[in-house]
């Protein structure tokens, strides 16, 4: 499990190398949403999202000589190039194995940075990233099922907390859960009261079903245009805290994302990815009822996307 002192140990380690992002009151939203909106955003993150803080306080733990040998990650896109940017600002060799269902965007980011890509099926990019770190002696940093990482990620909590005491509800895009489960472990055990849920595609809903299940089950593999959300699976660090302590998850339809990620940019004025937008989707699709006088804290994870988004928002 992770503790509250290993975010704030996290949040030592980290600090001057992430940035700590704004939480900002987004008036204009309210009408739309039917609460008092705060964003945090993690858009605004080093390399473009939330995975930096994991990615940053796991390697800053490892040994000289696990630095010496080189580190590997499997990543849809945010958390590979969250390791790259990490890997090259310290001097480490970093390989990162991608899903065929990657960001074309983000795979050109996380070898802008040097990192080596090695393309597989979104199913095997685990299995394979595990072989290739025991066949080359790298160090495997897993995108969520790491204490570490998960303890990084804890730490966007800790600053929404700090920054904005007053949040009732705060609401975390969801894939395997190492954003959600570290914000559940930085929040609940020091604001009595306060709500945290999770969301995720509804096309990939790995949450909702294993919650339903009682353990963690494996959903199939299926297309959705969040692709930092496409994780099939619960992680096994995760998956016991979010159903201890999450107060639910929402799923959202596909065609909702495009249509958040619009609201976001025009009345907004910010400029996230669809997976980054979930928690506004599932406000706007009535997945959860809030009242205009709930602060309501979304925390946008990522603005990792190209001018092809932009086409695409222009056409809705």
């Amino acid at each position: 499990m992770v503790t509250p002192q290993m975010i704030d140990d996290a949040a030592e380690r980290i600090h001057g190398y992430i940035t700590e992002t704004p939480l900002i009151r987004a008036l204009a939203l309210d009408e739309f949403l039917g609460c008092r909106v705060h964003l945090k955003l993690e858009n605004m993150q080093v390399t473009g999202s939330f995975k930096f803080r994991g990615a940053m306080n796991k390697i800053l733990k490892l040994s000289p000589r696990d630095k010496e040998m080189g580190i590997i990650t499997a990543s849809s896109g945010n958390h590979g190039k969250a390791v790259a940017y990490a890997a090259k600002s310290l001097g480490i060799k970093a390989t990162v194995v991608v899903p065929d269902t990657a960001s074309p965007f983000k795979i050109h980011s996380i070898e802008q940075y040097g990192a080596a890509i090695i393309k597989c099926n979104v199913s095997e990019r685990f299995s394979l990233s595990e072989k290739l770190a025991e066949k080359h002696g790298y160090t495997l940093l897993h995108p969520y099922d790491d204490a570490d990482i998960i303890a990084g990620q804890g730490t966007v909590g800790s600053e929404i907390i700090d920054e904005s005491p007053n949040i009732d509800k705060i609401i975390v895009p969801t894939s395997g859960g190492g954003l959600l489960g570290g914000i559940l472990s930085a929040v609940k055990p020091v604001k009595e009261g306060i709500k945290v849920y999770g969301t995720e595609p509804a096309s990939i809903p790995r949450y909702t079903a294993s919650l339903e299940a009682g353990e963690r089950k494996k959903v199939e593999d299926r297309y959705t245009i969040a692709d930092a959300l496409v994780t099939n699976q619960p992680g096994m660090e995760n998956f016991p805290v979010i159903q201890k302590h999450a107060d639910g998850i929402l799923t959202v339809q596909e065609d909702m994302f495009l249509s958040a990620t619009k609201l976001m940019l025009m009345e907004g004025k910010i400029f996230a990815e669809p997976s980054g937008c979930v928690g506004i989707a599932a406000i706007l699709s009535k997945q959860l009822a809030v009242d205009a006088d709930d602060d309501v804290c979304f925390v946008i994870s990522g603005g990792n996307a190209g001018a092809a988004l932009l086409k695409q928002l222009d056409n809705i």
